[in-house]
């Protein structure tokens, strides 16, 4: 071994530095300061758990971080808390748009209702002068609430659990033109 060191000292060189790149990569991974790339579905189930093992601020930083990511938001400010007058996350365009967001951060078998659908419309246009509003929620809608928004004059963006996993995979932002 030691005559092969000797006689290809570029090649063992070369090796010796992979194999010390691999072994840097592997204890990275196994401490989560780098995750690597999953398949999509994998990284959907991931996905929705992470954001439903959050408390509410986490999520509330989580969709404004997730919204960075997209070129058109000029600023992602979380605004939530108490009072927040249902809303969480308000978000600037480059085109001038103003979008608010609501955050619902609740397990699988607990549904957003018509009562945030109608705290919503009534504040995101008059109060915090937007120009459109989205629900995220890493559940669902109830009948009630989809039928509540679908009777608005403009109805708002209602994001369930399994839109908001696309868009964590990369699919389209939910305030596409």
């Amino acid at each position: 071994m030691i005559a092969a060191i000797r006689e290809y000292p570029l090649t063992t060189s070369i090796l010796a530095a992979l194999a010390l790149a691999a072994v840097v990569l592997l204890v990275l991974v196994r401490t989560g300061r780098i995750q690597l790339p999953t398949a999509s579905r994998a990284g959907f189930t991931h996905s929705i758990a992470a954001y439903q093992h959050m408390s509410g601020t986490q999520f509330e930083h989580a969709i404004a971080d997730l919204a960075r990511r997209d070129p058109s938001v000029r600023t992602a400010t979380v605004s939530g808390g108490a009072n927040d007058r249902a809303l969480d996350v308000l978000l600037q365009l480059t085109d001038g748009r103003r979008i608010a967001i609501q955050c619902k951060r609740y397990a699988p078998s607990n549904r957003v209702g018509a009562p945030v659908i109608y705290a919503v419309n009534g504040t995101y246009r008059a109060y915090h002068r937007c120009d459109q509003a989205l629900i995220i929620t890493t559940s669902a809608f109830t009948p009630d609430a989809q039928r509540a928004n679908a009777e608005l004059d403009h109805p708002l963006r209602l994001i369930d659990g399994r839109a908001l996993g696309r868009w964590v995979s990369g699919g389209r932002p939910p305030w596409g033109n």
